[in-house]
């Protein structure tokens, strides 16, 4: 009793053979399907098994050419076949189990034979004419055409649960719903909390029950993440949304995720089952609107101008539908038939003090269910109404859907550190704006998220308040201010026509200088040593500005003093050895001489030492007496004792072995004015302390310069150990490339991608210095 199908090359049916093989053995012709045999019947078994008086009412319908059975799993228990209300339309058979003698369509047979014994039944396959498909076709009514259109849809992931979105491209997107790329389109979304039958209720409204979003009776949450599919009836993109409520984890980001596909939208049902409309419902909606308004009008503007999209994506958010099924209660609006349920929402919300503006409009569509299953024929009709209506939101192509909601997700992604979690909102300002905080005030970055990769700088709502630890003063010459210009001057260690040795030997002893590109130096720190007054009173404005996570410290030129003696040694080198002199000693001896008190003798006279004649050489240090002021070497000069007769106070300093021998004996010094001579031993006395922190910078000519980079670079400068290749063109460091810092970004390079040069003096380079091959291309100043 099995089924023999021949079919011709094109896989069409010629001949059925009678499936029962009661009198011809299975080998004739079938002529009649018989529904209550469930099988296909010859003329002379046909005649034979319907002579019982029992069985001549069964119905019989005479086979046409090309004709496939119906499935028999699709019927009644009885054989009767169901209405299409109860189970759907009829399905056409796929195939015949030859040991259960019945016909199955595909989903019967992955639901009654995918597992156990019964996957190892042998079955025939069954191959439908297009005859009979189209003649099939003609003869179903509107409602049983639009059934079979939605009988392959598969509904994907769109988004996953951290924001991340799971189609590769544009024409991803599109092969996903399986539409053309040219069909105009809606997009419908659901919300609510989980286990209100989110899925279940898109199955029911666009796909006549079939389950293309996974349903589940169990505790957990069965959708995570976003998920679409396309409807093809309605010409709709259907997006199903993770419940509220459910998650643990990623919470902000999921609530986040939420609002882009609410700003996608053209129509938002959110599906609620509590008897009563709770305020969260309407608290949801309110922050919804707020944050639709502050965060994605704008953002939608620029995509449409971004993209060059013909179609203008709406600022004015979706529709709402608010789905209402109760058990036990009225529905809204039925005390009093009066009252229109959408006027009660509203002055709900009022009474909440949530203000929905967003909306193009809100609507209730309410159903009181007394008897399972729920009845969605109204919220069917509502929303097809709704899709009906193009005044504020009109159809777009699959690909204009795609670039908004990528160029959401690129606007608004990155974690949520869960310190600016807030629940006082759904969707708190902290979930949209720069998570950057001032490091100097605290206070937070109201630009949208990742606005830097824009090259839009951060912005606070409040003005920040001086540190000490950024030093976060901006100084504008004032001179320049009072004739109209805005100049901005840094503090810096030398001035721009200083060489690096002498600058930094100036600096030790005047102090920073304070220079104008139009006015020149305006300030040293220390230019009087007592009584200097503060450049903010004097020559420049100052204003506090906010320093970010990531930004340049203020006053920079004070942190590359170091790496420009670095690149200013061979210079000095040769000048060192036209001078003959060593580049400490010549530092030092200038510096001597500068604050040297009256009575010692300069060390441009000092040519050997005074006691034992021995010639001083370049490199060798002269040491003054302070007692008599005369110049000796190191050995003739180690003793230290008391000279209070001479300014230097009780404590013990340098003086050579006769004055040590003769310390009981009274110098003859004469008489100085108290103003001068005190002003000068002062003088020597910070002096001092300045040449032994000056001594350890210039002792590094001894040191091989590659053990003294780390030490002397800028902070801004990104370290050697962290450079492994080119910023520019990705070549690998080696031994025979060398690694160059650009002066103005810090950023490591070879040769060949930063051999151009330009003053870098926002940074204190005032002189031509190495800069990349994109820090060259910037206009105006560095």
């Amino acid at each position: 009793m099995s089924a023999h199908t021949q079919t011709v090359e094109k896989g069409q049916n010629t001949t059925l053979l009678c499936q029962e093989s009661y009198v011809c053995s299975g080998t004739d012709e079938a002529i009649f399907e018989c529904d209550e045999c469930r099988s296909l019947q010859c003329q002379r078994c046909e005649e034979e098994l319907h002579q019982p008086e029992r069985l001549r009412n069964h119905e019989r319908t005479r086979i046409r050419p090309g004709h496939v059975p119906y499935c028999d799993s699709c019927k009644g228990a009885n054989g009767n076949i169901m209405h299409a209300s109860m189970t759907g339309s009829r399905q056409i058979a796929a195939v015949r189990c030859q040991v259960c003698k019945i016909n199955l369509c595909v989903e019967c047979q992955k639901r009654t034979h995918a597992g156990g014994n019964r996957r190892k039944h042998p079955v025939t396959v069954y191959h439908a004419g297009k005859a009979q498909e189209q003649e099939e076709e003609e003869g179903m009514d509107e409602e049983t055409k639009r059934r079979k259109m939605t009988e392959k849809v598969v509904s994907f992931l769109l988004v996953d649960e951290t924001e991340e979105i799971q189609v590769r491209n544009e024409e991803d997107f599109i092969k996903k719903l399986d539409c053309s790329p040219d069909q105009h389109l809606k997009v419908v979304s659901i919300f609510g909390n989980t286990g209100d039958g989110k899925s279940h209720t898109l199955n029911h409204t666009f796909f006549y029950g079939r389950e293309v979003f996974k349903t589940s009776p169990a505790q957990e949450s069965c959708t995570v993440g976003v998920w679409a599919a396309y409807d093809p009836v309605r010409k709709v993109v259907v997006i199903d949304t993770e419940g509220l409520l459910g998650a643990t984890v990623n919470l902000s980001q999921r609530t986040r995720l939420l609002l882009k596909v609410l700003a996608i939208s053209d129509l938002v049902i959110y599906r609620t089952r509590a008897d009563r409309l709770h305020n969260d419902l309407f608290k949801f909606l309110g922050d919804a609107s707020e944050a639709y308004l502050k965060h994605f009008t704008k953002e939608l503007k620029a995509t449409t101008a971004r993209c060059g999209l013909d179609v203008p994506l709406s600022t004015l958010g979706p529709g709402v539908i608010i789905f209402h099924e109760t058990v036990y209660t009225k529905l809204l609006g039925s005390d009093h038939p009066s009252e229109v349920p959408e006027k009660l929402i509203q002055d709900r919300f009022r009474k909440l003090s949530c203000f929905p503006e967003a909306f193009s409009s809100i609507h209730y569509k309410g159903t009181r269910t007394y008897n399972p299953p729920t009845d969605f024929s109204g919220l069917r009709r509502a929303v097809e109404q709704q899709l009906e209506n193009n005044t504020t939101r009109s159809p777009r192509q699959p690909g204009v859907i795609y670039k908004a909601l990528k160029a959401l997700s690129d606007r608004f992604s990155g974690e949520i550190p869960d310190d600016q979690m807030a629940h006082s909102s759904f969707f708190p300002d902290e979930y949209f704006t720069c998570s950057s905080v001032c490091l100097s005030c605290g206070c937070g970055c109201k630009k949208s998220m990742n606005h830097a990769k824009e090259g839009v700088p951060h912005e606070s709502k409040s003005r920040c308040r001086y540190s000490h630890q950024y030093d976060n003063r901006v100084y504008t010459c004032k001179a320049c201010y009072e004739r109209g210009m805005e100049v901005s001057v840094v503090p810096k260690t030398s001035a721009s026509t200083d060489s690096p040795w002498l600058g930094l030997a100036k600096y030790a002893w005047s102090g920073y200088v304070i220079e104008c590109p139009n006015c020149g130096v305006v300030y040293r720190s220390r230019q009087y040593w007592f009584g200097n007054q503060d450049p903010v009173n004097t020559v420049v404005r100052t204003e506090i500005e906010h320093v970010w996570p990531g930004t340049d410290g203020f006053l920079k030129d004070n942190n590359n003093a170091a790496q420009r003696l670095l690149d200013g040694m061979n210079f000095m080198a040769q000048s060192v050895s036209e001078l003959s002199l060593g580049p400490t000693k010549a530092v030092t001896s200038w510096l001597t001489d500068q604050i040297a008190p009256a009575y010692w003798r300069p060390n441009s006279q000092i040519l050997s030492c005074k006691k034992c004649n021995t010639p001083f050489k370049d490199n060798d240090t002269k040491h003054h007496c302070r007692a008599c002021g005369e110049g000796f070497c190191d050995g003739c000069s180690s003793k230290t004792r008391p000279v209070p007769e001479r300014g230097w106070g009780p404590a013990p300093v340098r003086v050579c072995d006769n004055c040590y021998d003769n310390r009981g004996i009274q110098l003859d010094v004469a008489e100085l004015p108290s103003d001068e001579e005190g002003g000068t031993l002062i003088a020597r006395k910070v002096g001092e302390a300045v040449q032994n922190t000056l001594g350890a910078v210039v002792t590094a000519m001894d040191i091989p310069l590659g053990l003294v980079k780390d030490a002397a670079r800028p902070a801004y400068w990104v370290p050697d150990h962290e450079i492994l290749h080119c910023h520019n063109c990705r070549k690998e460091f080696s031994i025979k490339l060398s690694k160059h810092h650009c002066r103005a970004c810090g950023q490591g390079f070879c040769d060949e991608c930063s051999h151009d040069r330009r003053a870098v003096p926002s940074r204190g380079w005032d002189h031509p210095v190495r800069v990349c091959f994109n820090c060259n291309k910037k206009p105006g100043d560095l």
